[in-house]
């Protein structure tokens, strides 16, 4: 069972604490448990109730009618909803919820309904990627345990799998090579797995060679292939140490290719990167770049 701040649920739901200390006190919506040292901390069934709180309370009930609702109660409205067309929000939230229930039924339905609704893409774009980054500090600080992260990941990961199964590539004269990889002992693989059904279903050329990629395999294949473009996603390894060496061997060992950056550890680092080489900070700009290579490097 995870344990949360209530700092974490208002991460989380976007219901500020003073907001959730009102409601413990004039409603008594949620009961805080203390440490031994008097620490007040909550647990995933705290964390399920404001977060359902906060969809019901986004589409309309008020506080105190939600108050007077019993568990069941609030689940079956909030099942109503999450059944509906809902705005962004209101999905990230419902995705939430059922990764605090490790819920696959529920979090598969609610991501099917969407690409139904709205198409792979746009449901990645403004559900999947603002969900992850929600609770991405949460999984750093120990707040989400490993089993959550792995349930979500994996459902997401099967979703690109086959998104990209389905995808039938017809190159043509706009069309551009990219050789996608993950640099050695970096497994934070969905990202990159977006970026390489995105340059597919664009007619792109991708070779995807995935996860914790030795510099030495990734040059023999470069010579085979000799791509446009190397991608890269960088979200914890290299280590912030040696980040700047590895960008810069890349830049020195592909210099007639183009280097494309993107992550946490190359995101508003400041970072003295080569000529050949570039850092995309944002999702739409990464969207850009694969939509028209040509635009990002003018």
């Amino acid at each position: 069972m995870g344990t949360f701040s209530i700092k974490d649920l208002e991460h989380l739901s976007g219901i500020k604490a003073h907001t959730i200390r009102i409601w413990e006190q004039r409603y008594e919506l949620i009961h805080p448990k203390r440490t031994e040292t008097n620490i007040r901390f909550y647990n995933d069934k705290d964390l399920k109730l404001i977060l359902n709180v906060s969809l019901l309370k986004d589409n309309g009930f008020k506080i105190s009618k939600i108050a007077e609702m019993n568990d069941g109660e609030i689940q079956r409205e909030v099942i109503k909803l999450t059944e509906k067309k809902l705005k962004y929000p209101d999905q990230i939230h419902a995705l939430t919820i059922a990764m605090v229930d490790i819920d696959e039924e529920r979090f598969e339905k609610i991501i099917s309904t969407n690409i139904l609704q709205i198409g792979f893409e746009k449901t990645m774009i403004n559900i999947i990627y603002p969900f992850l980054s929600k609770i991405g500090v949460l999984w750093q600080t120990g707040s989400i345990n490993p089993g959550q992260e792995h349930f979500v990941s994996n459902l997401i990961r099967q979703k690109l799998i086959v998104a990209i199964d389905g995808q039938y590539v017809s190159p043509n004269e706009h069309s551009k090579k990219f050789l996608l990889f993950l640099p050695e002992d970096e497994l934070h693989e969905l990202s990159l797995l977006f970026i390489n059904y995105m340059a597919r279903a664009r007619q792109h050329k991708s070779v995807y060679l995935g996860q914790t990629m030795p510099f030495e395999d990734l040059t023999h294949i470069y010579d085979i292939h000799k791509p446009d473009y190397l991608l890269t996603v960088i979200t914890s390894s290299p280590g912030t140490s040696h980040i700047e060496t590895y960008i810069n061997k890349l830049g020195k060992t592909f210099p007639e290719s183009k280097i494309i950056l993107t992550g946490y550890q190359v995101i508003g680092q400041g970072l003295e990167i080569p000529e050949n080489t570039i850092i995309l900070n944002r999702i739409d700009e990464i969207v850009d770049f694969i939509e028209e290579p040509s635009l990002i490097e003018a």
